[in-house]
């Protein structure tokens, strides 16, 4: 922090991360459309890459990361090569799994994304366990764990905040509130309108940020990692958010409401830090353009390097299994 404000390179950064992180889903949009360029599930974020950008920005190298269906930016932000990536969804040999992960189970264990699950609610117990993990070795890093408004309603979940509290570990947990759990919104599956408020019954510091403002919650995550990495147990963050497409690309979303859609559209969070920079100029309108370019040029270059990758070999089924 530089005066109160954020440091002008950190503003400059968590901006490019979200442009490359919206280049690269909204390609994904369009290899969804055209037969056998992707398969499963395409299930993105667009509208919410502040969280990823945000939290992420705030975490040390060897600090952990769990996530759920709605990765890729969490693991963009995390460092992940786009080309290796973008392979891995296109289920190439030289994807992160050597293709067998596809898009919904994507780890990146180079840069300690060491778990993905698309089960609901099942990457906070996961979390639980690195963190452990990281307590019993002594270690100064800490895990945080991404999951939805959607699974903060399974047992696990809480389960996982109650052992975390119990046991005093090094866990952030990040609930990105998008408003819908598939087809079902928030006041339909939960009691109480704000994620937040659990935090207090496992005797945890929680706070609720604006998942649309990413220097807000980067901010915020600052303060919560910071908290988790003395030794003081862990800590909730509520980002507010909203899903902008279906639950994944075979969803329409035909039961969402155009008009709430449309005002979420205005709170865009690349256009909103985008404008505030320009602003204050920390950046000017050419060299956002720039940025536009570059990460544009990144997803291209994703893009051909998994349409020239191979598939894998039908023997490299038996490879890299367990053996008991």
């Amino acid at each position: 922090m530089q005066n109160g404000a954020l440091n002008p390179e950190i503003r400059r950064e968590l901006y490019a991360g979200m442009v490359l992180i919206r280049k690269f889903e909204e390609r994904l949009i369009e290899l969804a459309k055209e037969k056998a360029r992707v398969v499963g599930m395409q299930i993105l974020a667009v509208g919410q890459e502040a969280v990823a950008a945000g939290v992420v920005k705030a975490l040390e190298p060897e600090d952990v990361i769990v996530t759920n269906h709605r990765s890729h930016g969490h693991l963009l932000a995390k460092g992940a090569d786009p080309k290796r990536l973008m392979a891995e969804i296109m289920t190439k040999a030289t994807g992160y799994s050597k293709g067998k992960a596809g898009t919904l189970h994507l780890v990146v264990p180079e840069v300690n994304a060491i778990m993905t699950s698309t089960i609901v609610g099942a990457p906070p117990p996961l979390a639980v366990g690195a963190a452990f993990a990281q307590q019993y070795r002594g270690l100064p890093n800490i895990t945080v764990v991404f999951f939805g408004d959607g699974a903060a309603a399974e047992g696990s979940v809480h389960e996982a905040m109650n052992l975390a509290a119990l046991w005093k570990l090094p866990v952030l947990f990040v609930c990105e509130n998008n408003v819908w759990a598939g087809a079902q919104c928030l006041a339909e599956h939960s009691c109480i309108e704000h994620i937040v408020q659990r935090a207090a019954a496992y005797d945890m510091p929680g706070e609720a940020v604006d998942g649309n403002d990413a220097e807000a919650v980067y901010a915020l995550s600052v303060r919560m990692a910071n908290h988790c990495r003395s030794g003081r147990g862990p800590a909730l963050i509520e980002a507010n958010t909203y899903r902008m497409r279906g639950h994944g690309e075979h969803d329409h979303g035909h039961y969402m409401d155009k008009a709430v859609l449309e005002q979420w559209a205005g709170r865009c969070p690349v256009r909103r830090l985008q404008e505030r920079l320009i602003a204050e100029g920390i950046l000017s309108a050419d060299q956002c353009e720039a940025i536009d370019a570059e990460m544009t040029a990144v997803v291209n270059d994703a893009v051909a390097f998994g349409d020239e990758s191979p598939f894998p070999a039908p023997k490299a089924a038996l490879q890299d299994l367990w053996a008991m």
